[in-house]
């Protein structure tokens, strides 16, 4: 009963995290060591649960699911994005520059928590981190495209399999991405106002985009563990310009309903925001938010039973690292 309150607690964390642009649930998953069981649990819902059935029954069918983690997890989960939909919304207005100082902190303590090279770190792990650092950056900018397709059915769709997928990710906003396809609005608003239709239609796209995605991630920790955690720290750290608290948008587009989606900022200091926006940089305030997010982070890292950050907990299901036969 314990660890299903304890992960109960980490999905609360991934669906506050997951309900801000700029801000990725699987870094939440990654810091406090749930992160490959999550994935490979994802994995196990297809076909291969039919099997399990008929041999041990529902007894069977729960342990091959891990239903022990994944249901207190996607409860935790579920509470969190709709209970936090009104504060972020709230604080996304009114306290721009602490929201993204608070997460700036504790993205900024995940890169460092998660760095730390494993004994079978080699030289030419540093493509992949690369890789990552590049994808994080050039991604959203390529995600405007997603409202050319036309239909708003199918933009949802696609939107939500993006999205979901962005969420295995750590240092990749599924919001963030959300905003740069101008989906963001309108997905907060159908979660605020229980919208069946529209969320609907996106949960179809997020069920595409999550057992296709988790395949892939699941396959690549199992064949390419070391590899695929460095390129999962690229993401990290390349997400980090996107929540920097003192910007300005020097580049936009409108989206097919108006809104602004952001595709390019300037850097600043307090000083120069001050001076640019004639508002205080309240360099101070964002700088104790910062502290707090990085104590935040040290402390899941802390609590999280001393895993390597990523590594499954009790009951994973994950396969053993095959890297050393591949690389």
């Amino acid at each position: 009963m314990k660890r299903q309150f304890s992960v109960f607690l980490k999905g609360a964390g991934m669906g506050a995290a997951d309900a801000v642009p700029g801000v990725s649930g699987g870094t939440i998953a990654f810091v406090t060591g749930i992160y490959e069981e999550l994935i490979h649990t994802i994995k196990q819902f297809g076909p291969s649960a039919y099997p399990a059935w008929r041999r041990g029954g529902l007894a069977g069918l729960y342990h091959h699911l891990n239903l022990a983690f994944a249901l207190p997890l996607l409860l935790g989960i579920g509470v969190s994005l709709v209970s936090v939909a009104h504060l972020v919304v709230w604080l996304m207005d009114d306290h721009p520059l602490l929201l993204n100082g608070f997460f700036f902190g504790l993205v900024a303590a995940s890169a460092l928590v998660v760095s730390r090279h494993p004994a079978d770190w080699k030289l030419w792990h540093l493509l992949p981190l690369v890789v990552g650092l590049l994808l994080a950056h050039g991604l959203p900018s390529l995600m405007p495209f997603i409202t050319q397709l036309g239909s708003p059915s199918l933009v949802l769709i696609v939107g939500g399999a993006i999205a979901i997928s962005a969420l295995l990710l750590p240092g990749v906003s599924g919001s963030f991405l959300l905003l740069t396809m101008g989906l963001y609005g309108t997905v907060m608003q159908g979660i605020r106002s229980f919208d069946l239709a529209l969320l609907s239609t996106f949960a179809v796209g997020c069920l595409i985009g999550l057992f296709g995605f988790s395949r892939l991630l699941s396959w690549l920790l199992r064949h390419y563990h070391t590899a695929t955690l460095q390129l999962l720290i690229g993401f990290i750290v390349g997400s980090l310009p996107v929540l920097w608290p003192w910007r300005e948008l020097v580049r936009y587009q409108l989206g097919p309903e108006g809104q602004m989606i952001p595709l390019d900022y300037r850097y600043l200091t307090p000083g120069d925001y001050a001076l640019l926006t004639g508002q205080s940089g309240l360099m101070l305030p964002v700088l104790v938010a910062m502290l707090f997010g990085a104590v935040l982070v040290l402390a899941l890292a802390r609590g999280s039973g001393g895993n390597t950050p990523g590594q499954a907990g009790n009951g994973s299901q994950q396969s053993p690292d095959k890297e050393g036969s591949n690389a």
